[in-house]
C-alpha cells in the first residue's frame, strides 16, 4: 500500500510546495504506474518504487552525519535511476543538489566545486580518473563523503558506495522541515561566453516552472515522455519533475545514439518527449525507421538552439510535432514555446510565453519595443531564480524591475510571436551596422551542401568588425564562391562572411549550443579587408 501523510494537504497548504510531498502525493494517486524506465540497463521505477528507494537514501544521508539542511551535494552522473533517486532523496532533507557538467575537465569542475562547496559528491564509476584528478588537484578537500554509483558492492576508491549508503536504512520519513523557500538546486549555466554561474532555485521556483509547463503543454494520459538530454542540464531536470508532478513516465537514455533512440521511440511506444536540434538532425540522418513504428510519437520540445525550418517539416511528415521552446537555466527553463498548430505557419518563432510566464522584448532604455523592432527578451514569473550563488553583483546586472535580462536579442511580430535573433553579446557592428549572426546562419545552412555553421566576428581596420564563417560541410566540393553565390538576394552585401573556415565539426556544449567562445579564441582573425 502506498505511504499515507501524516498531514492532510487541507491541514498544511505548505506541504504542496515542496518536491517530497509531490512525490507523496503521486505515490498516493498512482503508486504501480511506471515512473522511470532506464533504456541502457532496464531499470524499470514505479512510483511506490521510486518513492521508498528516496526514503531509504535521504535516511543513509541523514544518518551518516555528512548532510544537514542547507548542505550542498554535487552530483558527477551519467543519466541513470540514481540521479533522480538522489535528487529526491536530498530534497527530502532540505539539502541543495548541484548536479555536474561531467563533460567538463577537473579543472573546470573544481572551479564549480570550490564555488558552491559540497559536503559530499555522488559520482559514477566511469568518473573514477576524474575523481582522481579532483583529488590531486585538492578539489575534494572539503568533501567529506564521496558516493560511488555503478557498483552496489566492494569498496569504492573514495568513501562508500552507493549501495552501502542504500542498504542500511529503513523505509521510513526522515524527519527535517522542508520550506518551500529552502533552496533545492544550484544549476551551473553553460557557460558559452565564460565561467559558467550558479542559478539558485527553490522548492516553489522549481514547482512554479513545473506548473507553468503542464498548464501550457498537451499532456495525456498514461504519457511516456522520451529523453536523452544530459539530466545535469535543466531541460531535462524540469521536465523529469514535470513527469514526477503528471504521473509520466520518464524514459530516458543513458547516451544518445541516434539510431538507438528510435529503437527505444519504437519499443517504448513513446508519445512525448525533449531533444536538441543537432540530436533530431542526427536521428533523422540514421535512416533506420524501415521496419519500426514509432506512430505513438506525437510531439516533441526542441530547444537550446534554434530549430532550422526542414526540421520541422521532416518531423511533421513523421506525425511528430516539433514544439521549438525558448528558456533558460536562469527560468529553471520556460519561458515560450510554440503549439503545433502554429510550428508550421510561424517557421523560426519560438512562440509565446508559458501559461504563468510574462515575457516582453525591451530597448536599451527598458521601454517595449515595437512589433518587428529588436531588443532585448525579458522574463517575468515565480519560476525565475533567486539569483547567482556567491555572485551578488552578477544577480544585480540581470534584473531589472522584477524583469529578467536574459541577454538574447529577439523581435515580436503583431500577433505577439516571439523570434529569436541571436545573443546581445554575438551581435556585430560593422559599418554601423547591426549584423545578427544567426541570420547568416540560416542562409547557410539552407545550403544542401552545408550540415551546420556558425558565424563570429573578427577585429577589421576599415569596418570595426567583419563577418567570419565556420562550416561543416556536408559536401566537400563546394567552396566559398558557391556559398557566397547563394547568399545572393538573400541577404544585403555588408552581411557576407568576408572569409570562410571549413572544418570537420563545431564546438558545442552539452546543450547543443555552439561555444563561440572557442571559435573567437581559433579564428582571432584580423579579417581581410
Amino acid at each position: 500500500m502506498p505511504r499515507m501523510l501524516v498531514k492532510t494537504w487541507a491541514d498544511d497548504p505548505m506541504l504542496t510546495g515542496t518536491i517530497p510531498r509531490w512525490l507523496d502525493r503521486r505515490v498516493l494517486l498512482t503508486p504501480d504506474r511506471e515512473a522511470y524506465c532506464d533504456s541502457h540497463n532496464g531499470v524499470r521505477l514505479n512510483f511506490q518504487e521510486l518513492s521508498e528507494e528516496s526514503l531509504r537514501l535521504a535516511e543513509g544521508f541523514r544518518t551518516s552525519g555528512t548532510v544537514r539542511k542547507g548542505d550542498r551535494v554535487a552530483l558527477l552522473l551519467e543519466n541513470c535511476a540514481e540521479f533522480l533517486v538522489c535528487v529526491l532523496a536530498l530534497a527530502r532533507i532540505g539539502a541543495v543538489v548541484v548536479p555536474l557538467n561531467w563533460r567538463l575537465t577537473a579543472n573546470e569542475l573544481a572551479e564549480i566545486l570550490v564555488d558552491s562547496g559540497p559536503s559530499v559528491l555522488v559520482y559514477g564509476q566511469q568518473f573514477v580518473a576524474t575523481m582522481q584528478a579532483l583529488n590531486s588537484n585538492g578539489s575534494l578537500r572539503d568533501v567529506s563523503l564521496c558516493v560511488r554509483v555503478g557498483s552496489r558492492d566492494g569498496v569504492p576508491p573514495f568513501g562508500c558506495s552507493y549501495g552501502a549508503l542504500l542498504g542500511a536504512t529503513a523505509v521510513e520519513e526522515p524527519f527535517v522541515e522542508v520550506d518551500p523557500d529552502d533552496i533545492l538546486f544550484i544549476l551551473y549555466t553553460s557557460g558559452t561566453t565564460g565561467a559558467p554561474k550558479g542559478a539558485v532555485h527553490t522548492h516553489s521556483t522549481v514547482l512554479a516552472a513545473v506548473q507553468t509547463i503542464v498548464a501550457t503543454l498537451h499532456y495525456a494520459e498514461h504519457e511516456r515522455f522520451f529523453s536523452p538530454v544530459p539530466m545535469f542540464h535543466v531541460a531535462a531536470l524540469t521536465p523529469l519533475l514535470c513527469n514526477l508532478y503528471k504521473g509520466v513516465t520518464s524514459v530516458v537514455m543513458n547516451g544518445f545514439e541516434p539510431e538507438l533512440a528510435w529503437e527505444v521511440i519504437a519499443k517504448e511506444r513513446v508519445t512525448s518527449g525533449i531533444a536538441v536540434p543537432a540530436m533530431l538532425n542526427e536521428m533523422l540522418r540514421a535512416n533506420v525507421l524501415s521496419g519500426l513504428d514509432v506512430t505513438s510519437w506525437r510531439w516533441c520540445l526542441a530547444g537550446a538552439a534554434p530549430v532550422p525550418d526542414f526540421l520541422v517539416q521532416r518531423f511533421a511528415q513523421l506525425g511528430v510535432s516539433l514544439l521549438q521552446t525558448y528558456g533558460l537555466t536562469e527560468s529553471c527553463g520556460p519561458a515560450c514555446t510554440i503549439d503545433p498548430q502554429n510550428a508550421m505557419q510561424r517557421p523560426g518563432s519560438t512562440g509565446k510565453p508559458f501559461f504563468h510566464t510574462d515575457v516582453r522584448v525591451a530597448r536599451g532604455d527598458g521601454s517595449d519595443c515595437s512589433p518587428e523592432e529588436i531588443g532585448e527578451v525579458f522574463v517575468r514569473g515565480e519560476h525565475v531564480m533567486q539569483g547567482y550563488w556567491n555572485q551578488p553583483e552578477a544577480t544585480a546586472s540581470v534584473f531589472s524591475d522584477g524583469w529578467l535580462r536574459t541577454g538574447d536579442a529577439a523581435r515580436v511580430d503583431s500577433d505577439g510571436f516571439l523570434y529569436i535573433e541571436d545573443r546581445i553579446k554575438d551581435m556585430l557592428i560593422s559599418g554601423g551596422e547591426n549584423i545578427f549572426p544567426a541570420e547568416i546562419e540560416k542562409v547557410l545552412e539552407s545550403h544542401p551542401a552545408v550540415r551546420e555553421s556558425a558565424v563570429i566576428g573578427q577585429p577589421s581596420e576599415k569596418w570595426g568588425e567583419s563577418p567570419f564563417a565556420v562550416v561543416v560541410r556536408a559536401d566537400p566540393s563546394v567552396g566559398e564562391a558557391s556559398l557566397l553565390e547563394h547568399l545572393t538576394g538573400k541577404l544585403a552585401r555588408y552581411k557576407f562572411p568576408r572569409a570562410f573556415a571549413f572544418v570537420e565539426s563545431i564546438p558545442r556544449n552539452s546543450s547543443g549550443k555552439i561555444l563561440k567562445r572557442e571559435l573567437r579564441e581559433g579564428f582571432p582573425g584580423p579579417a581581410p579587408e
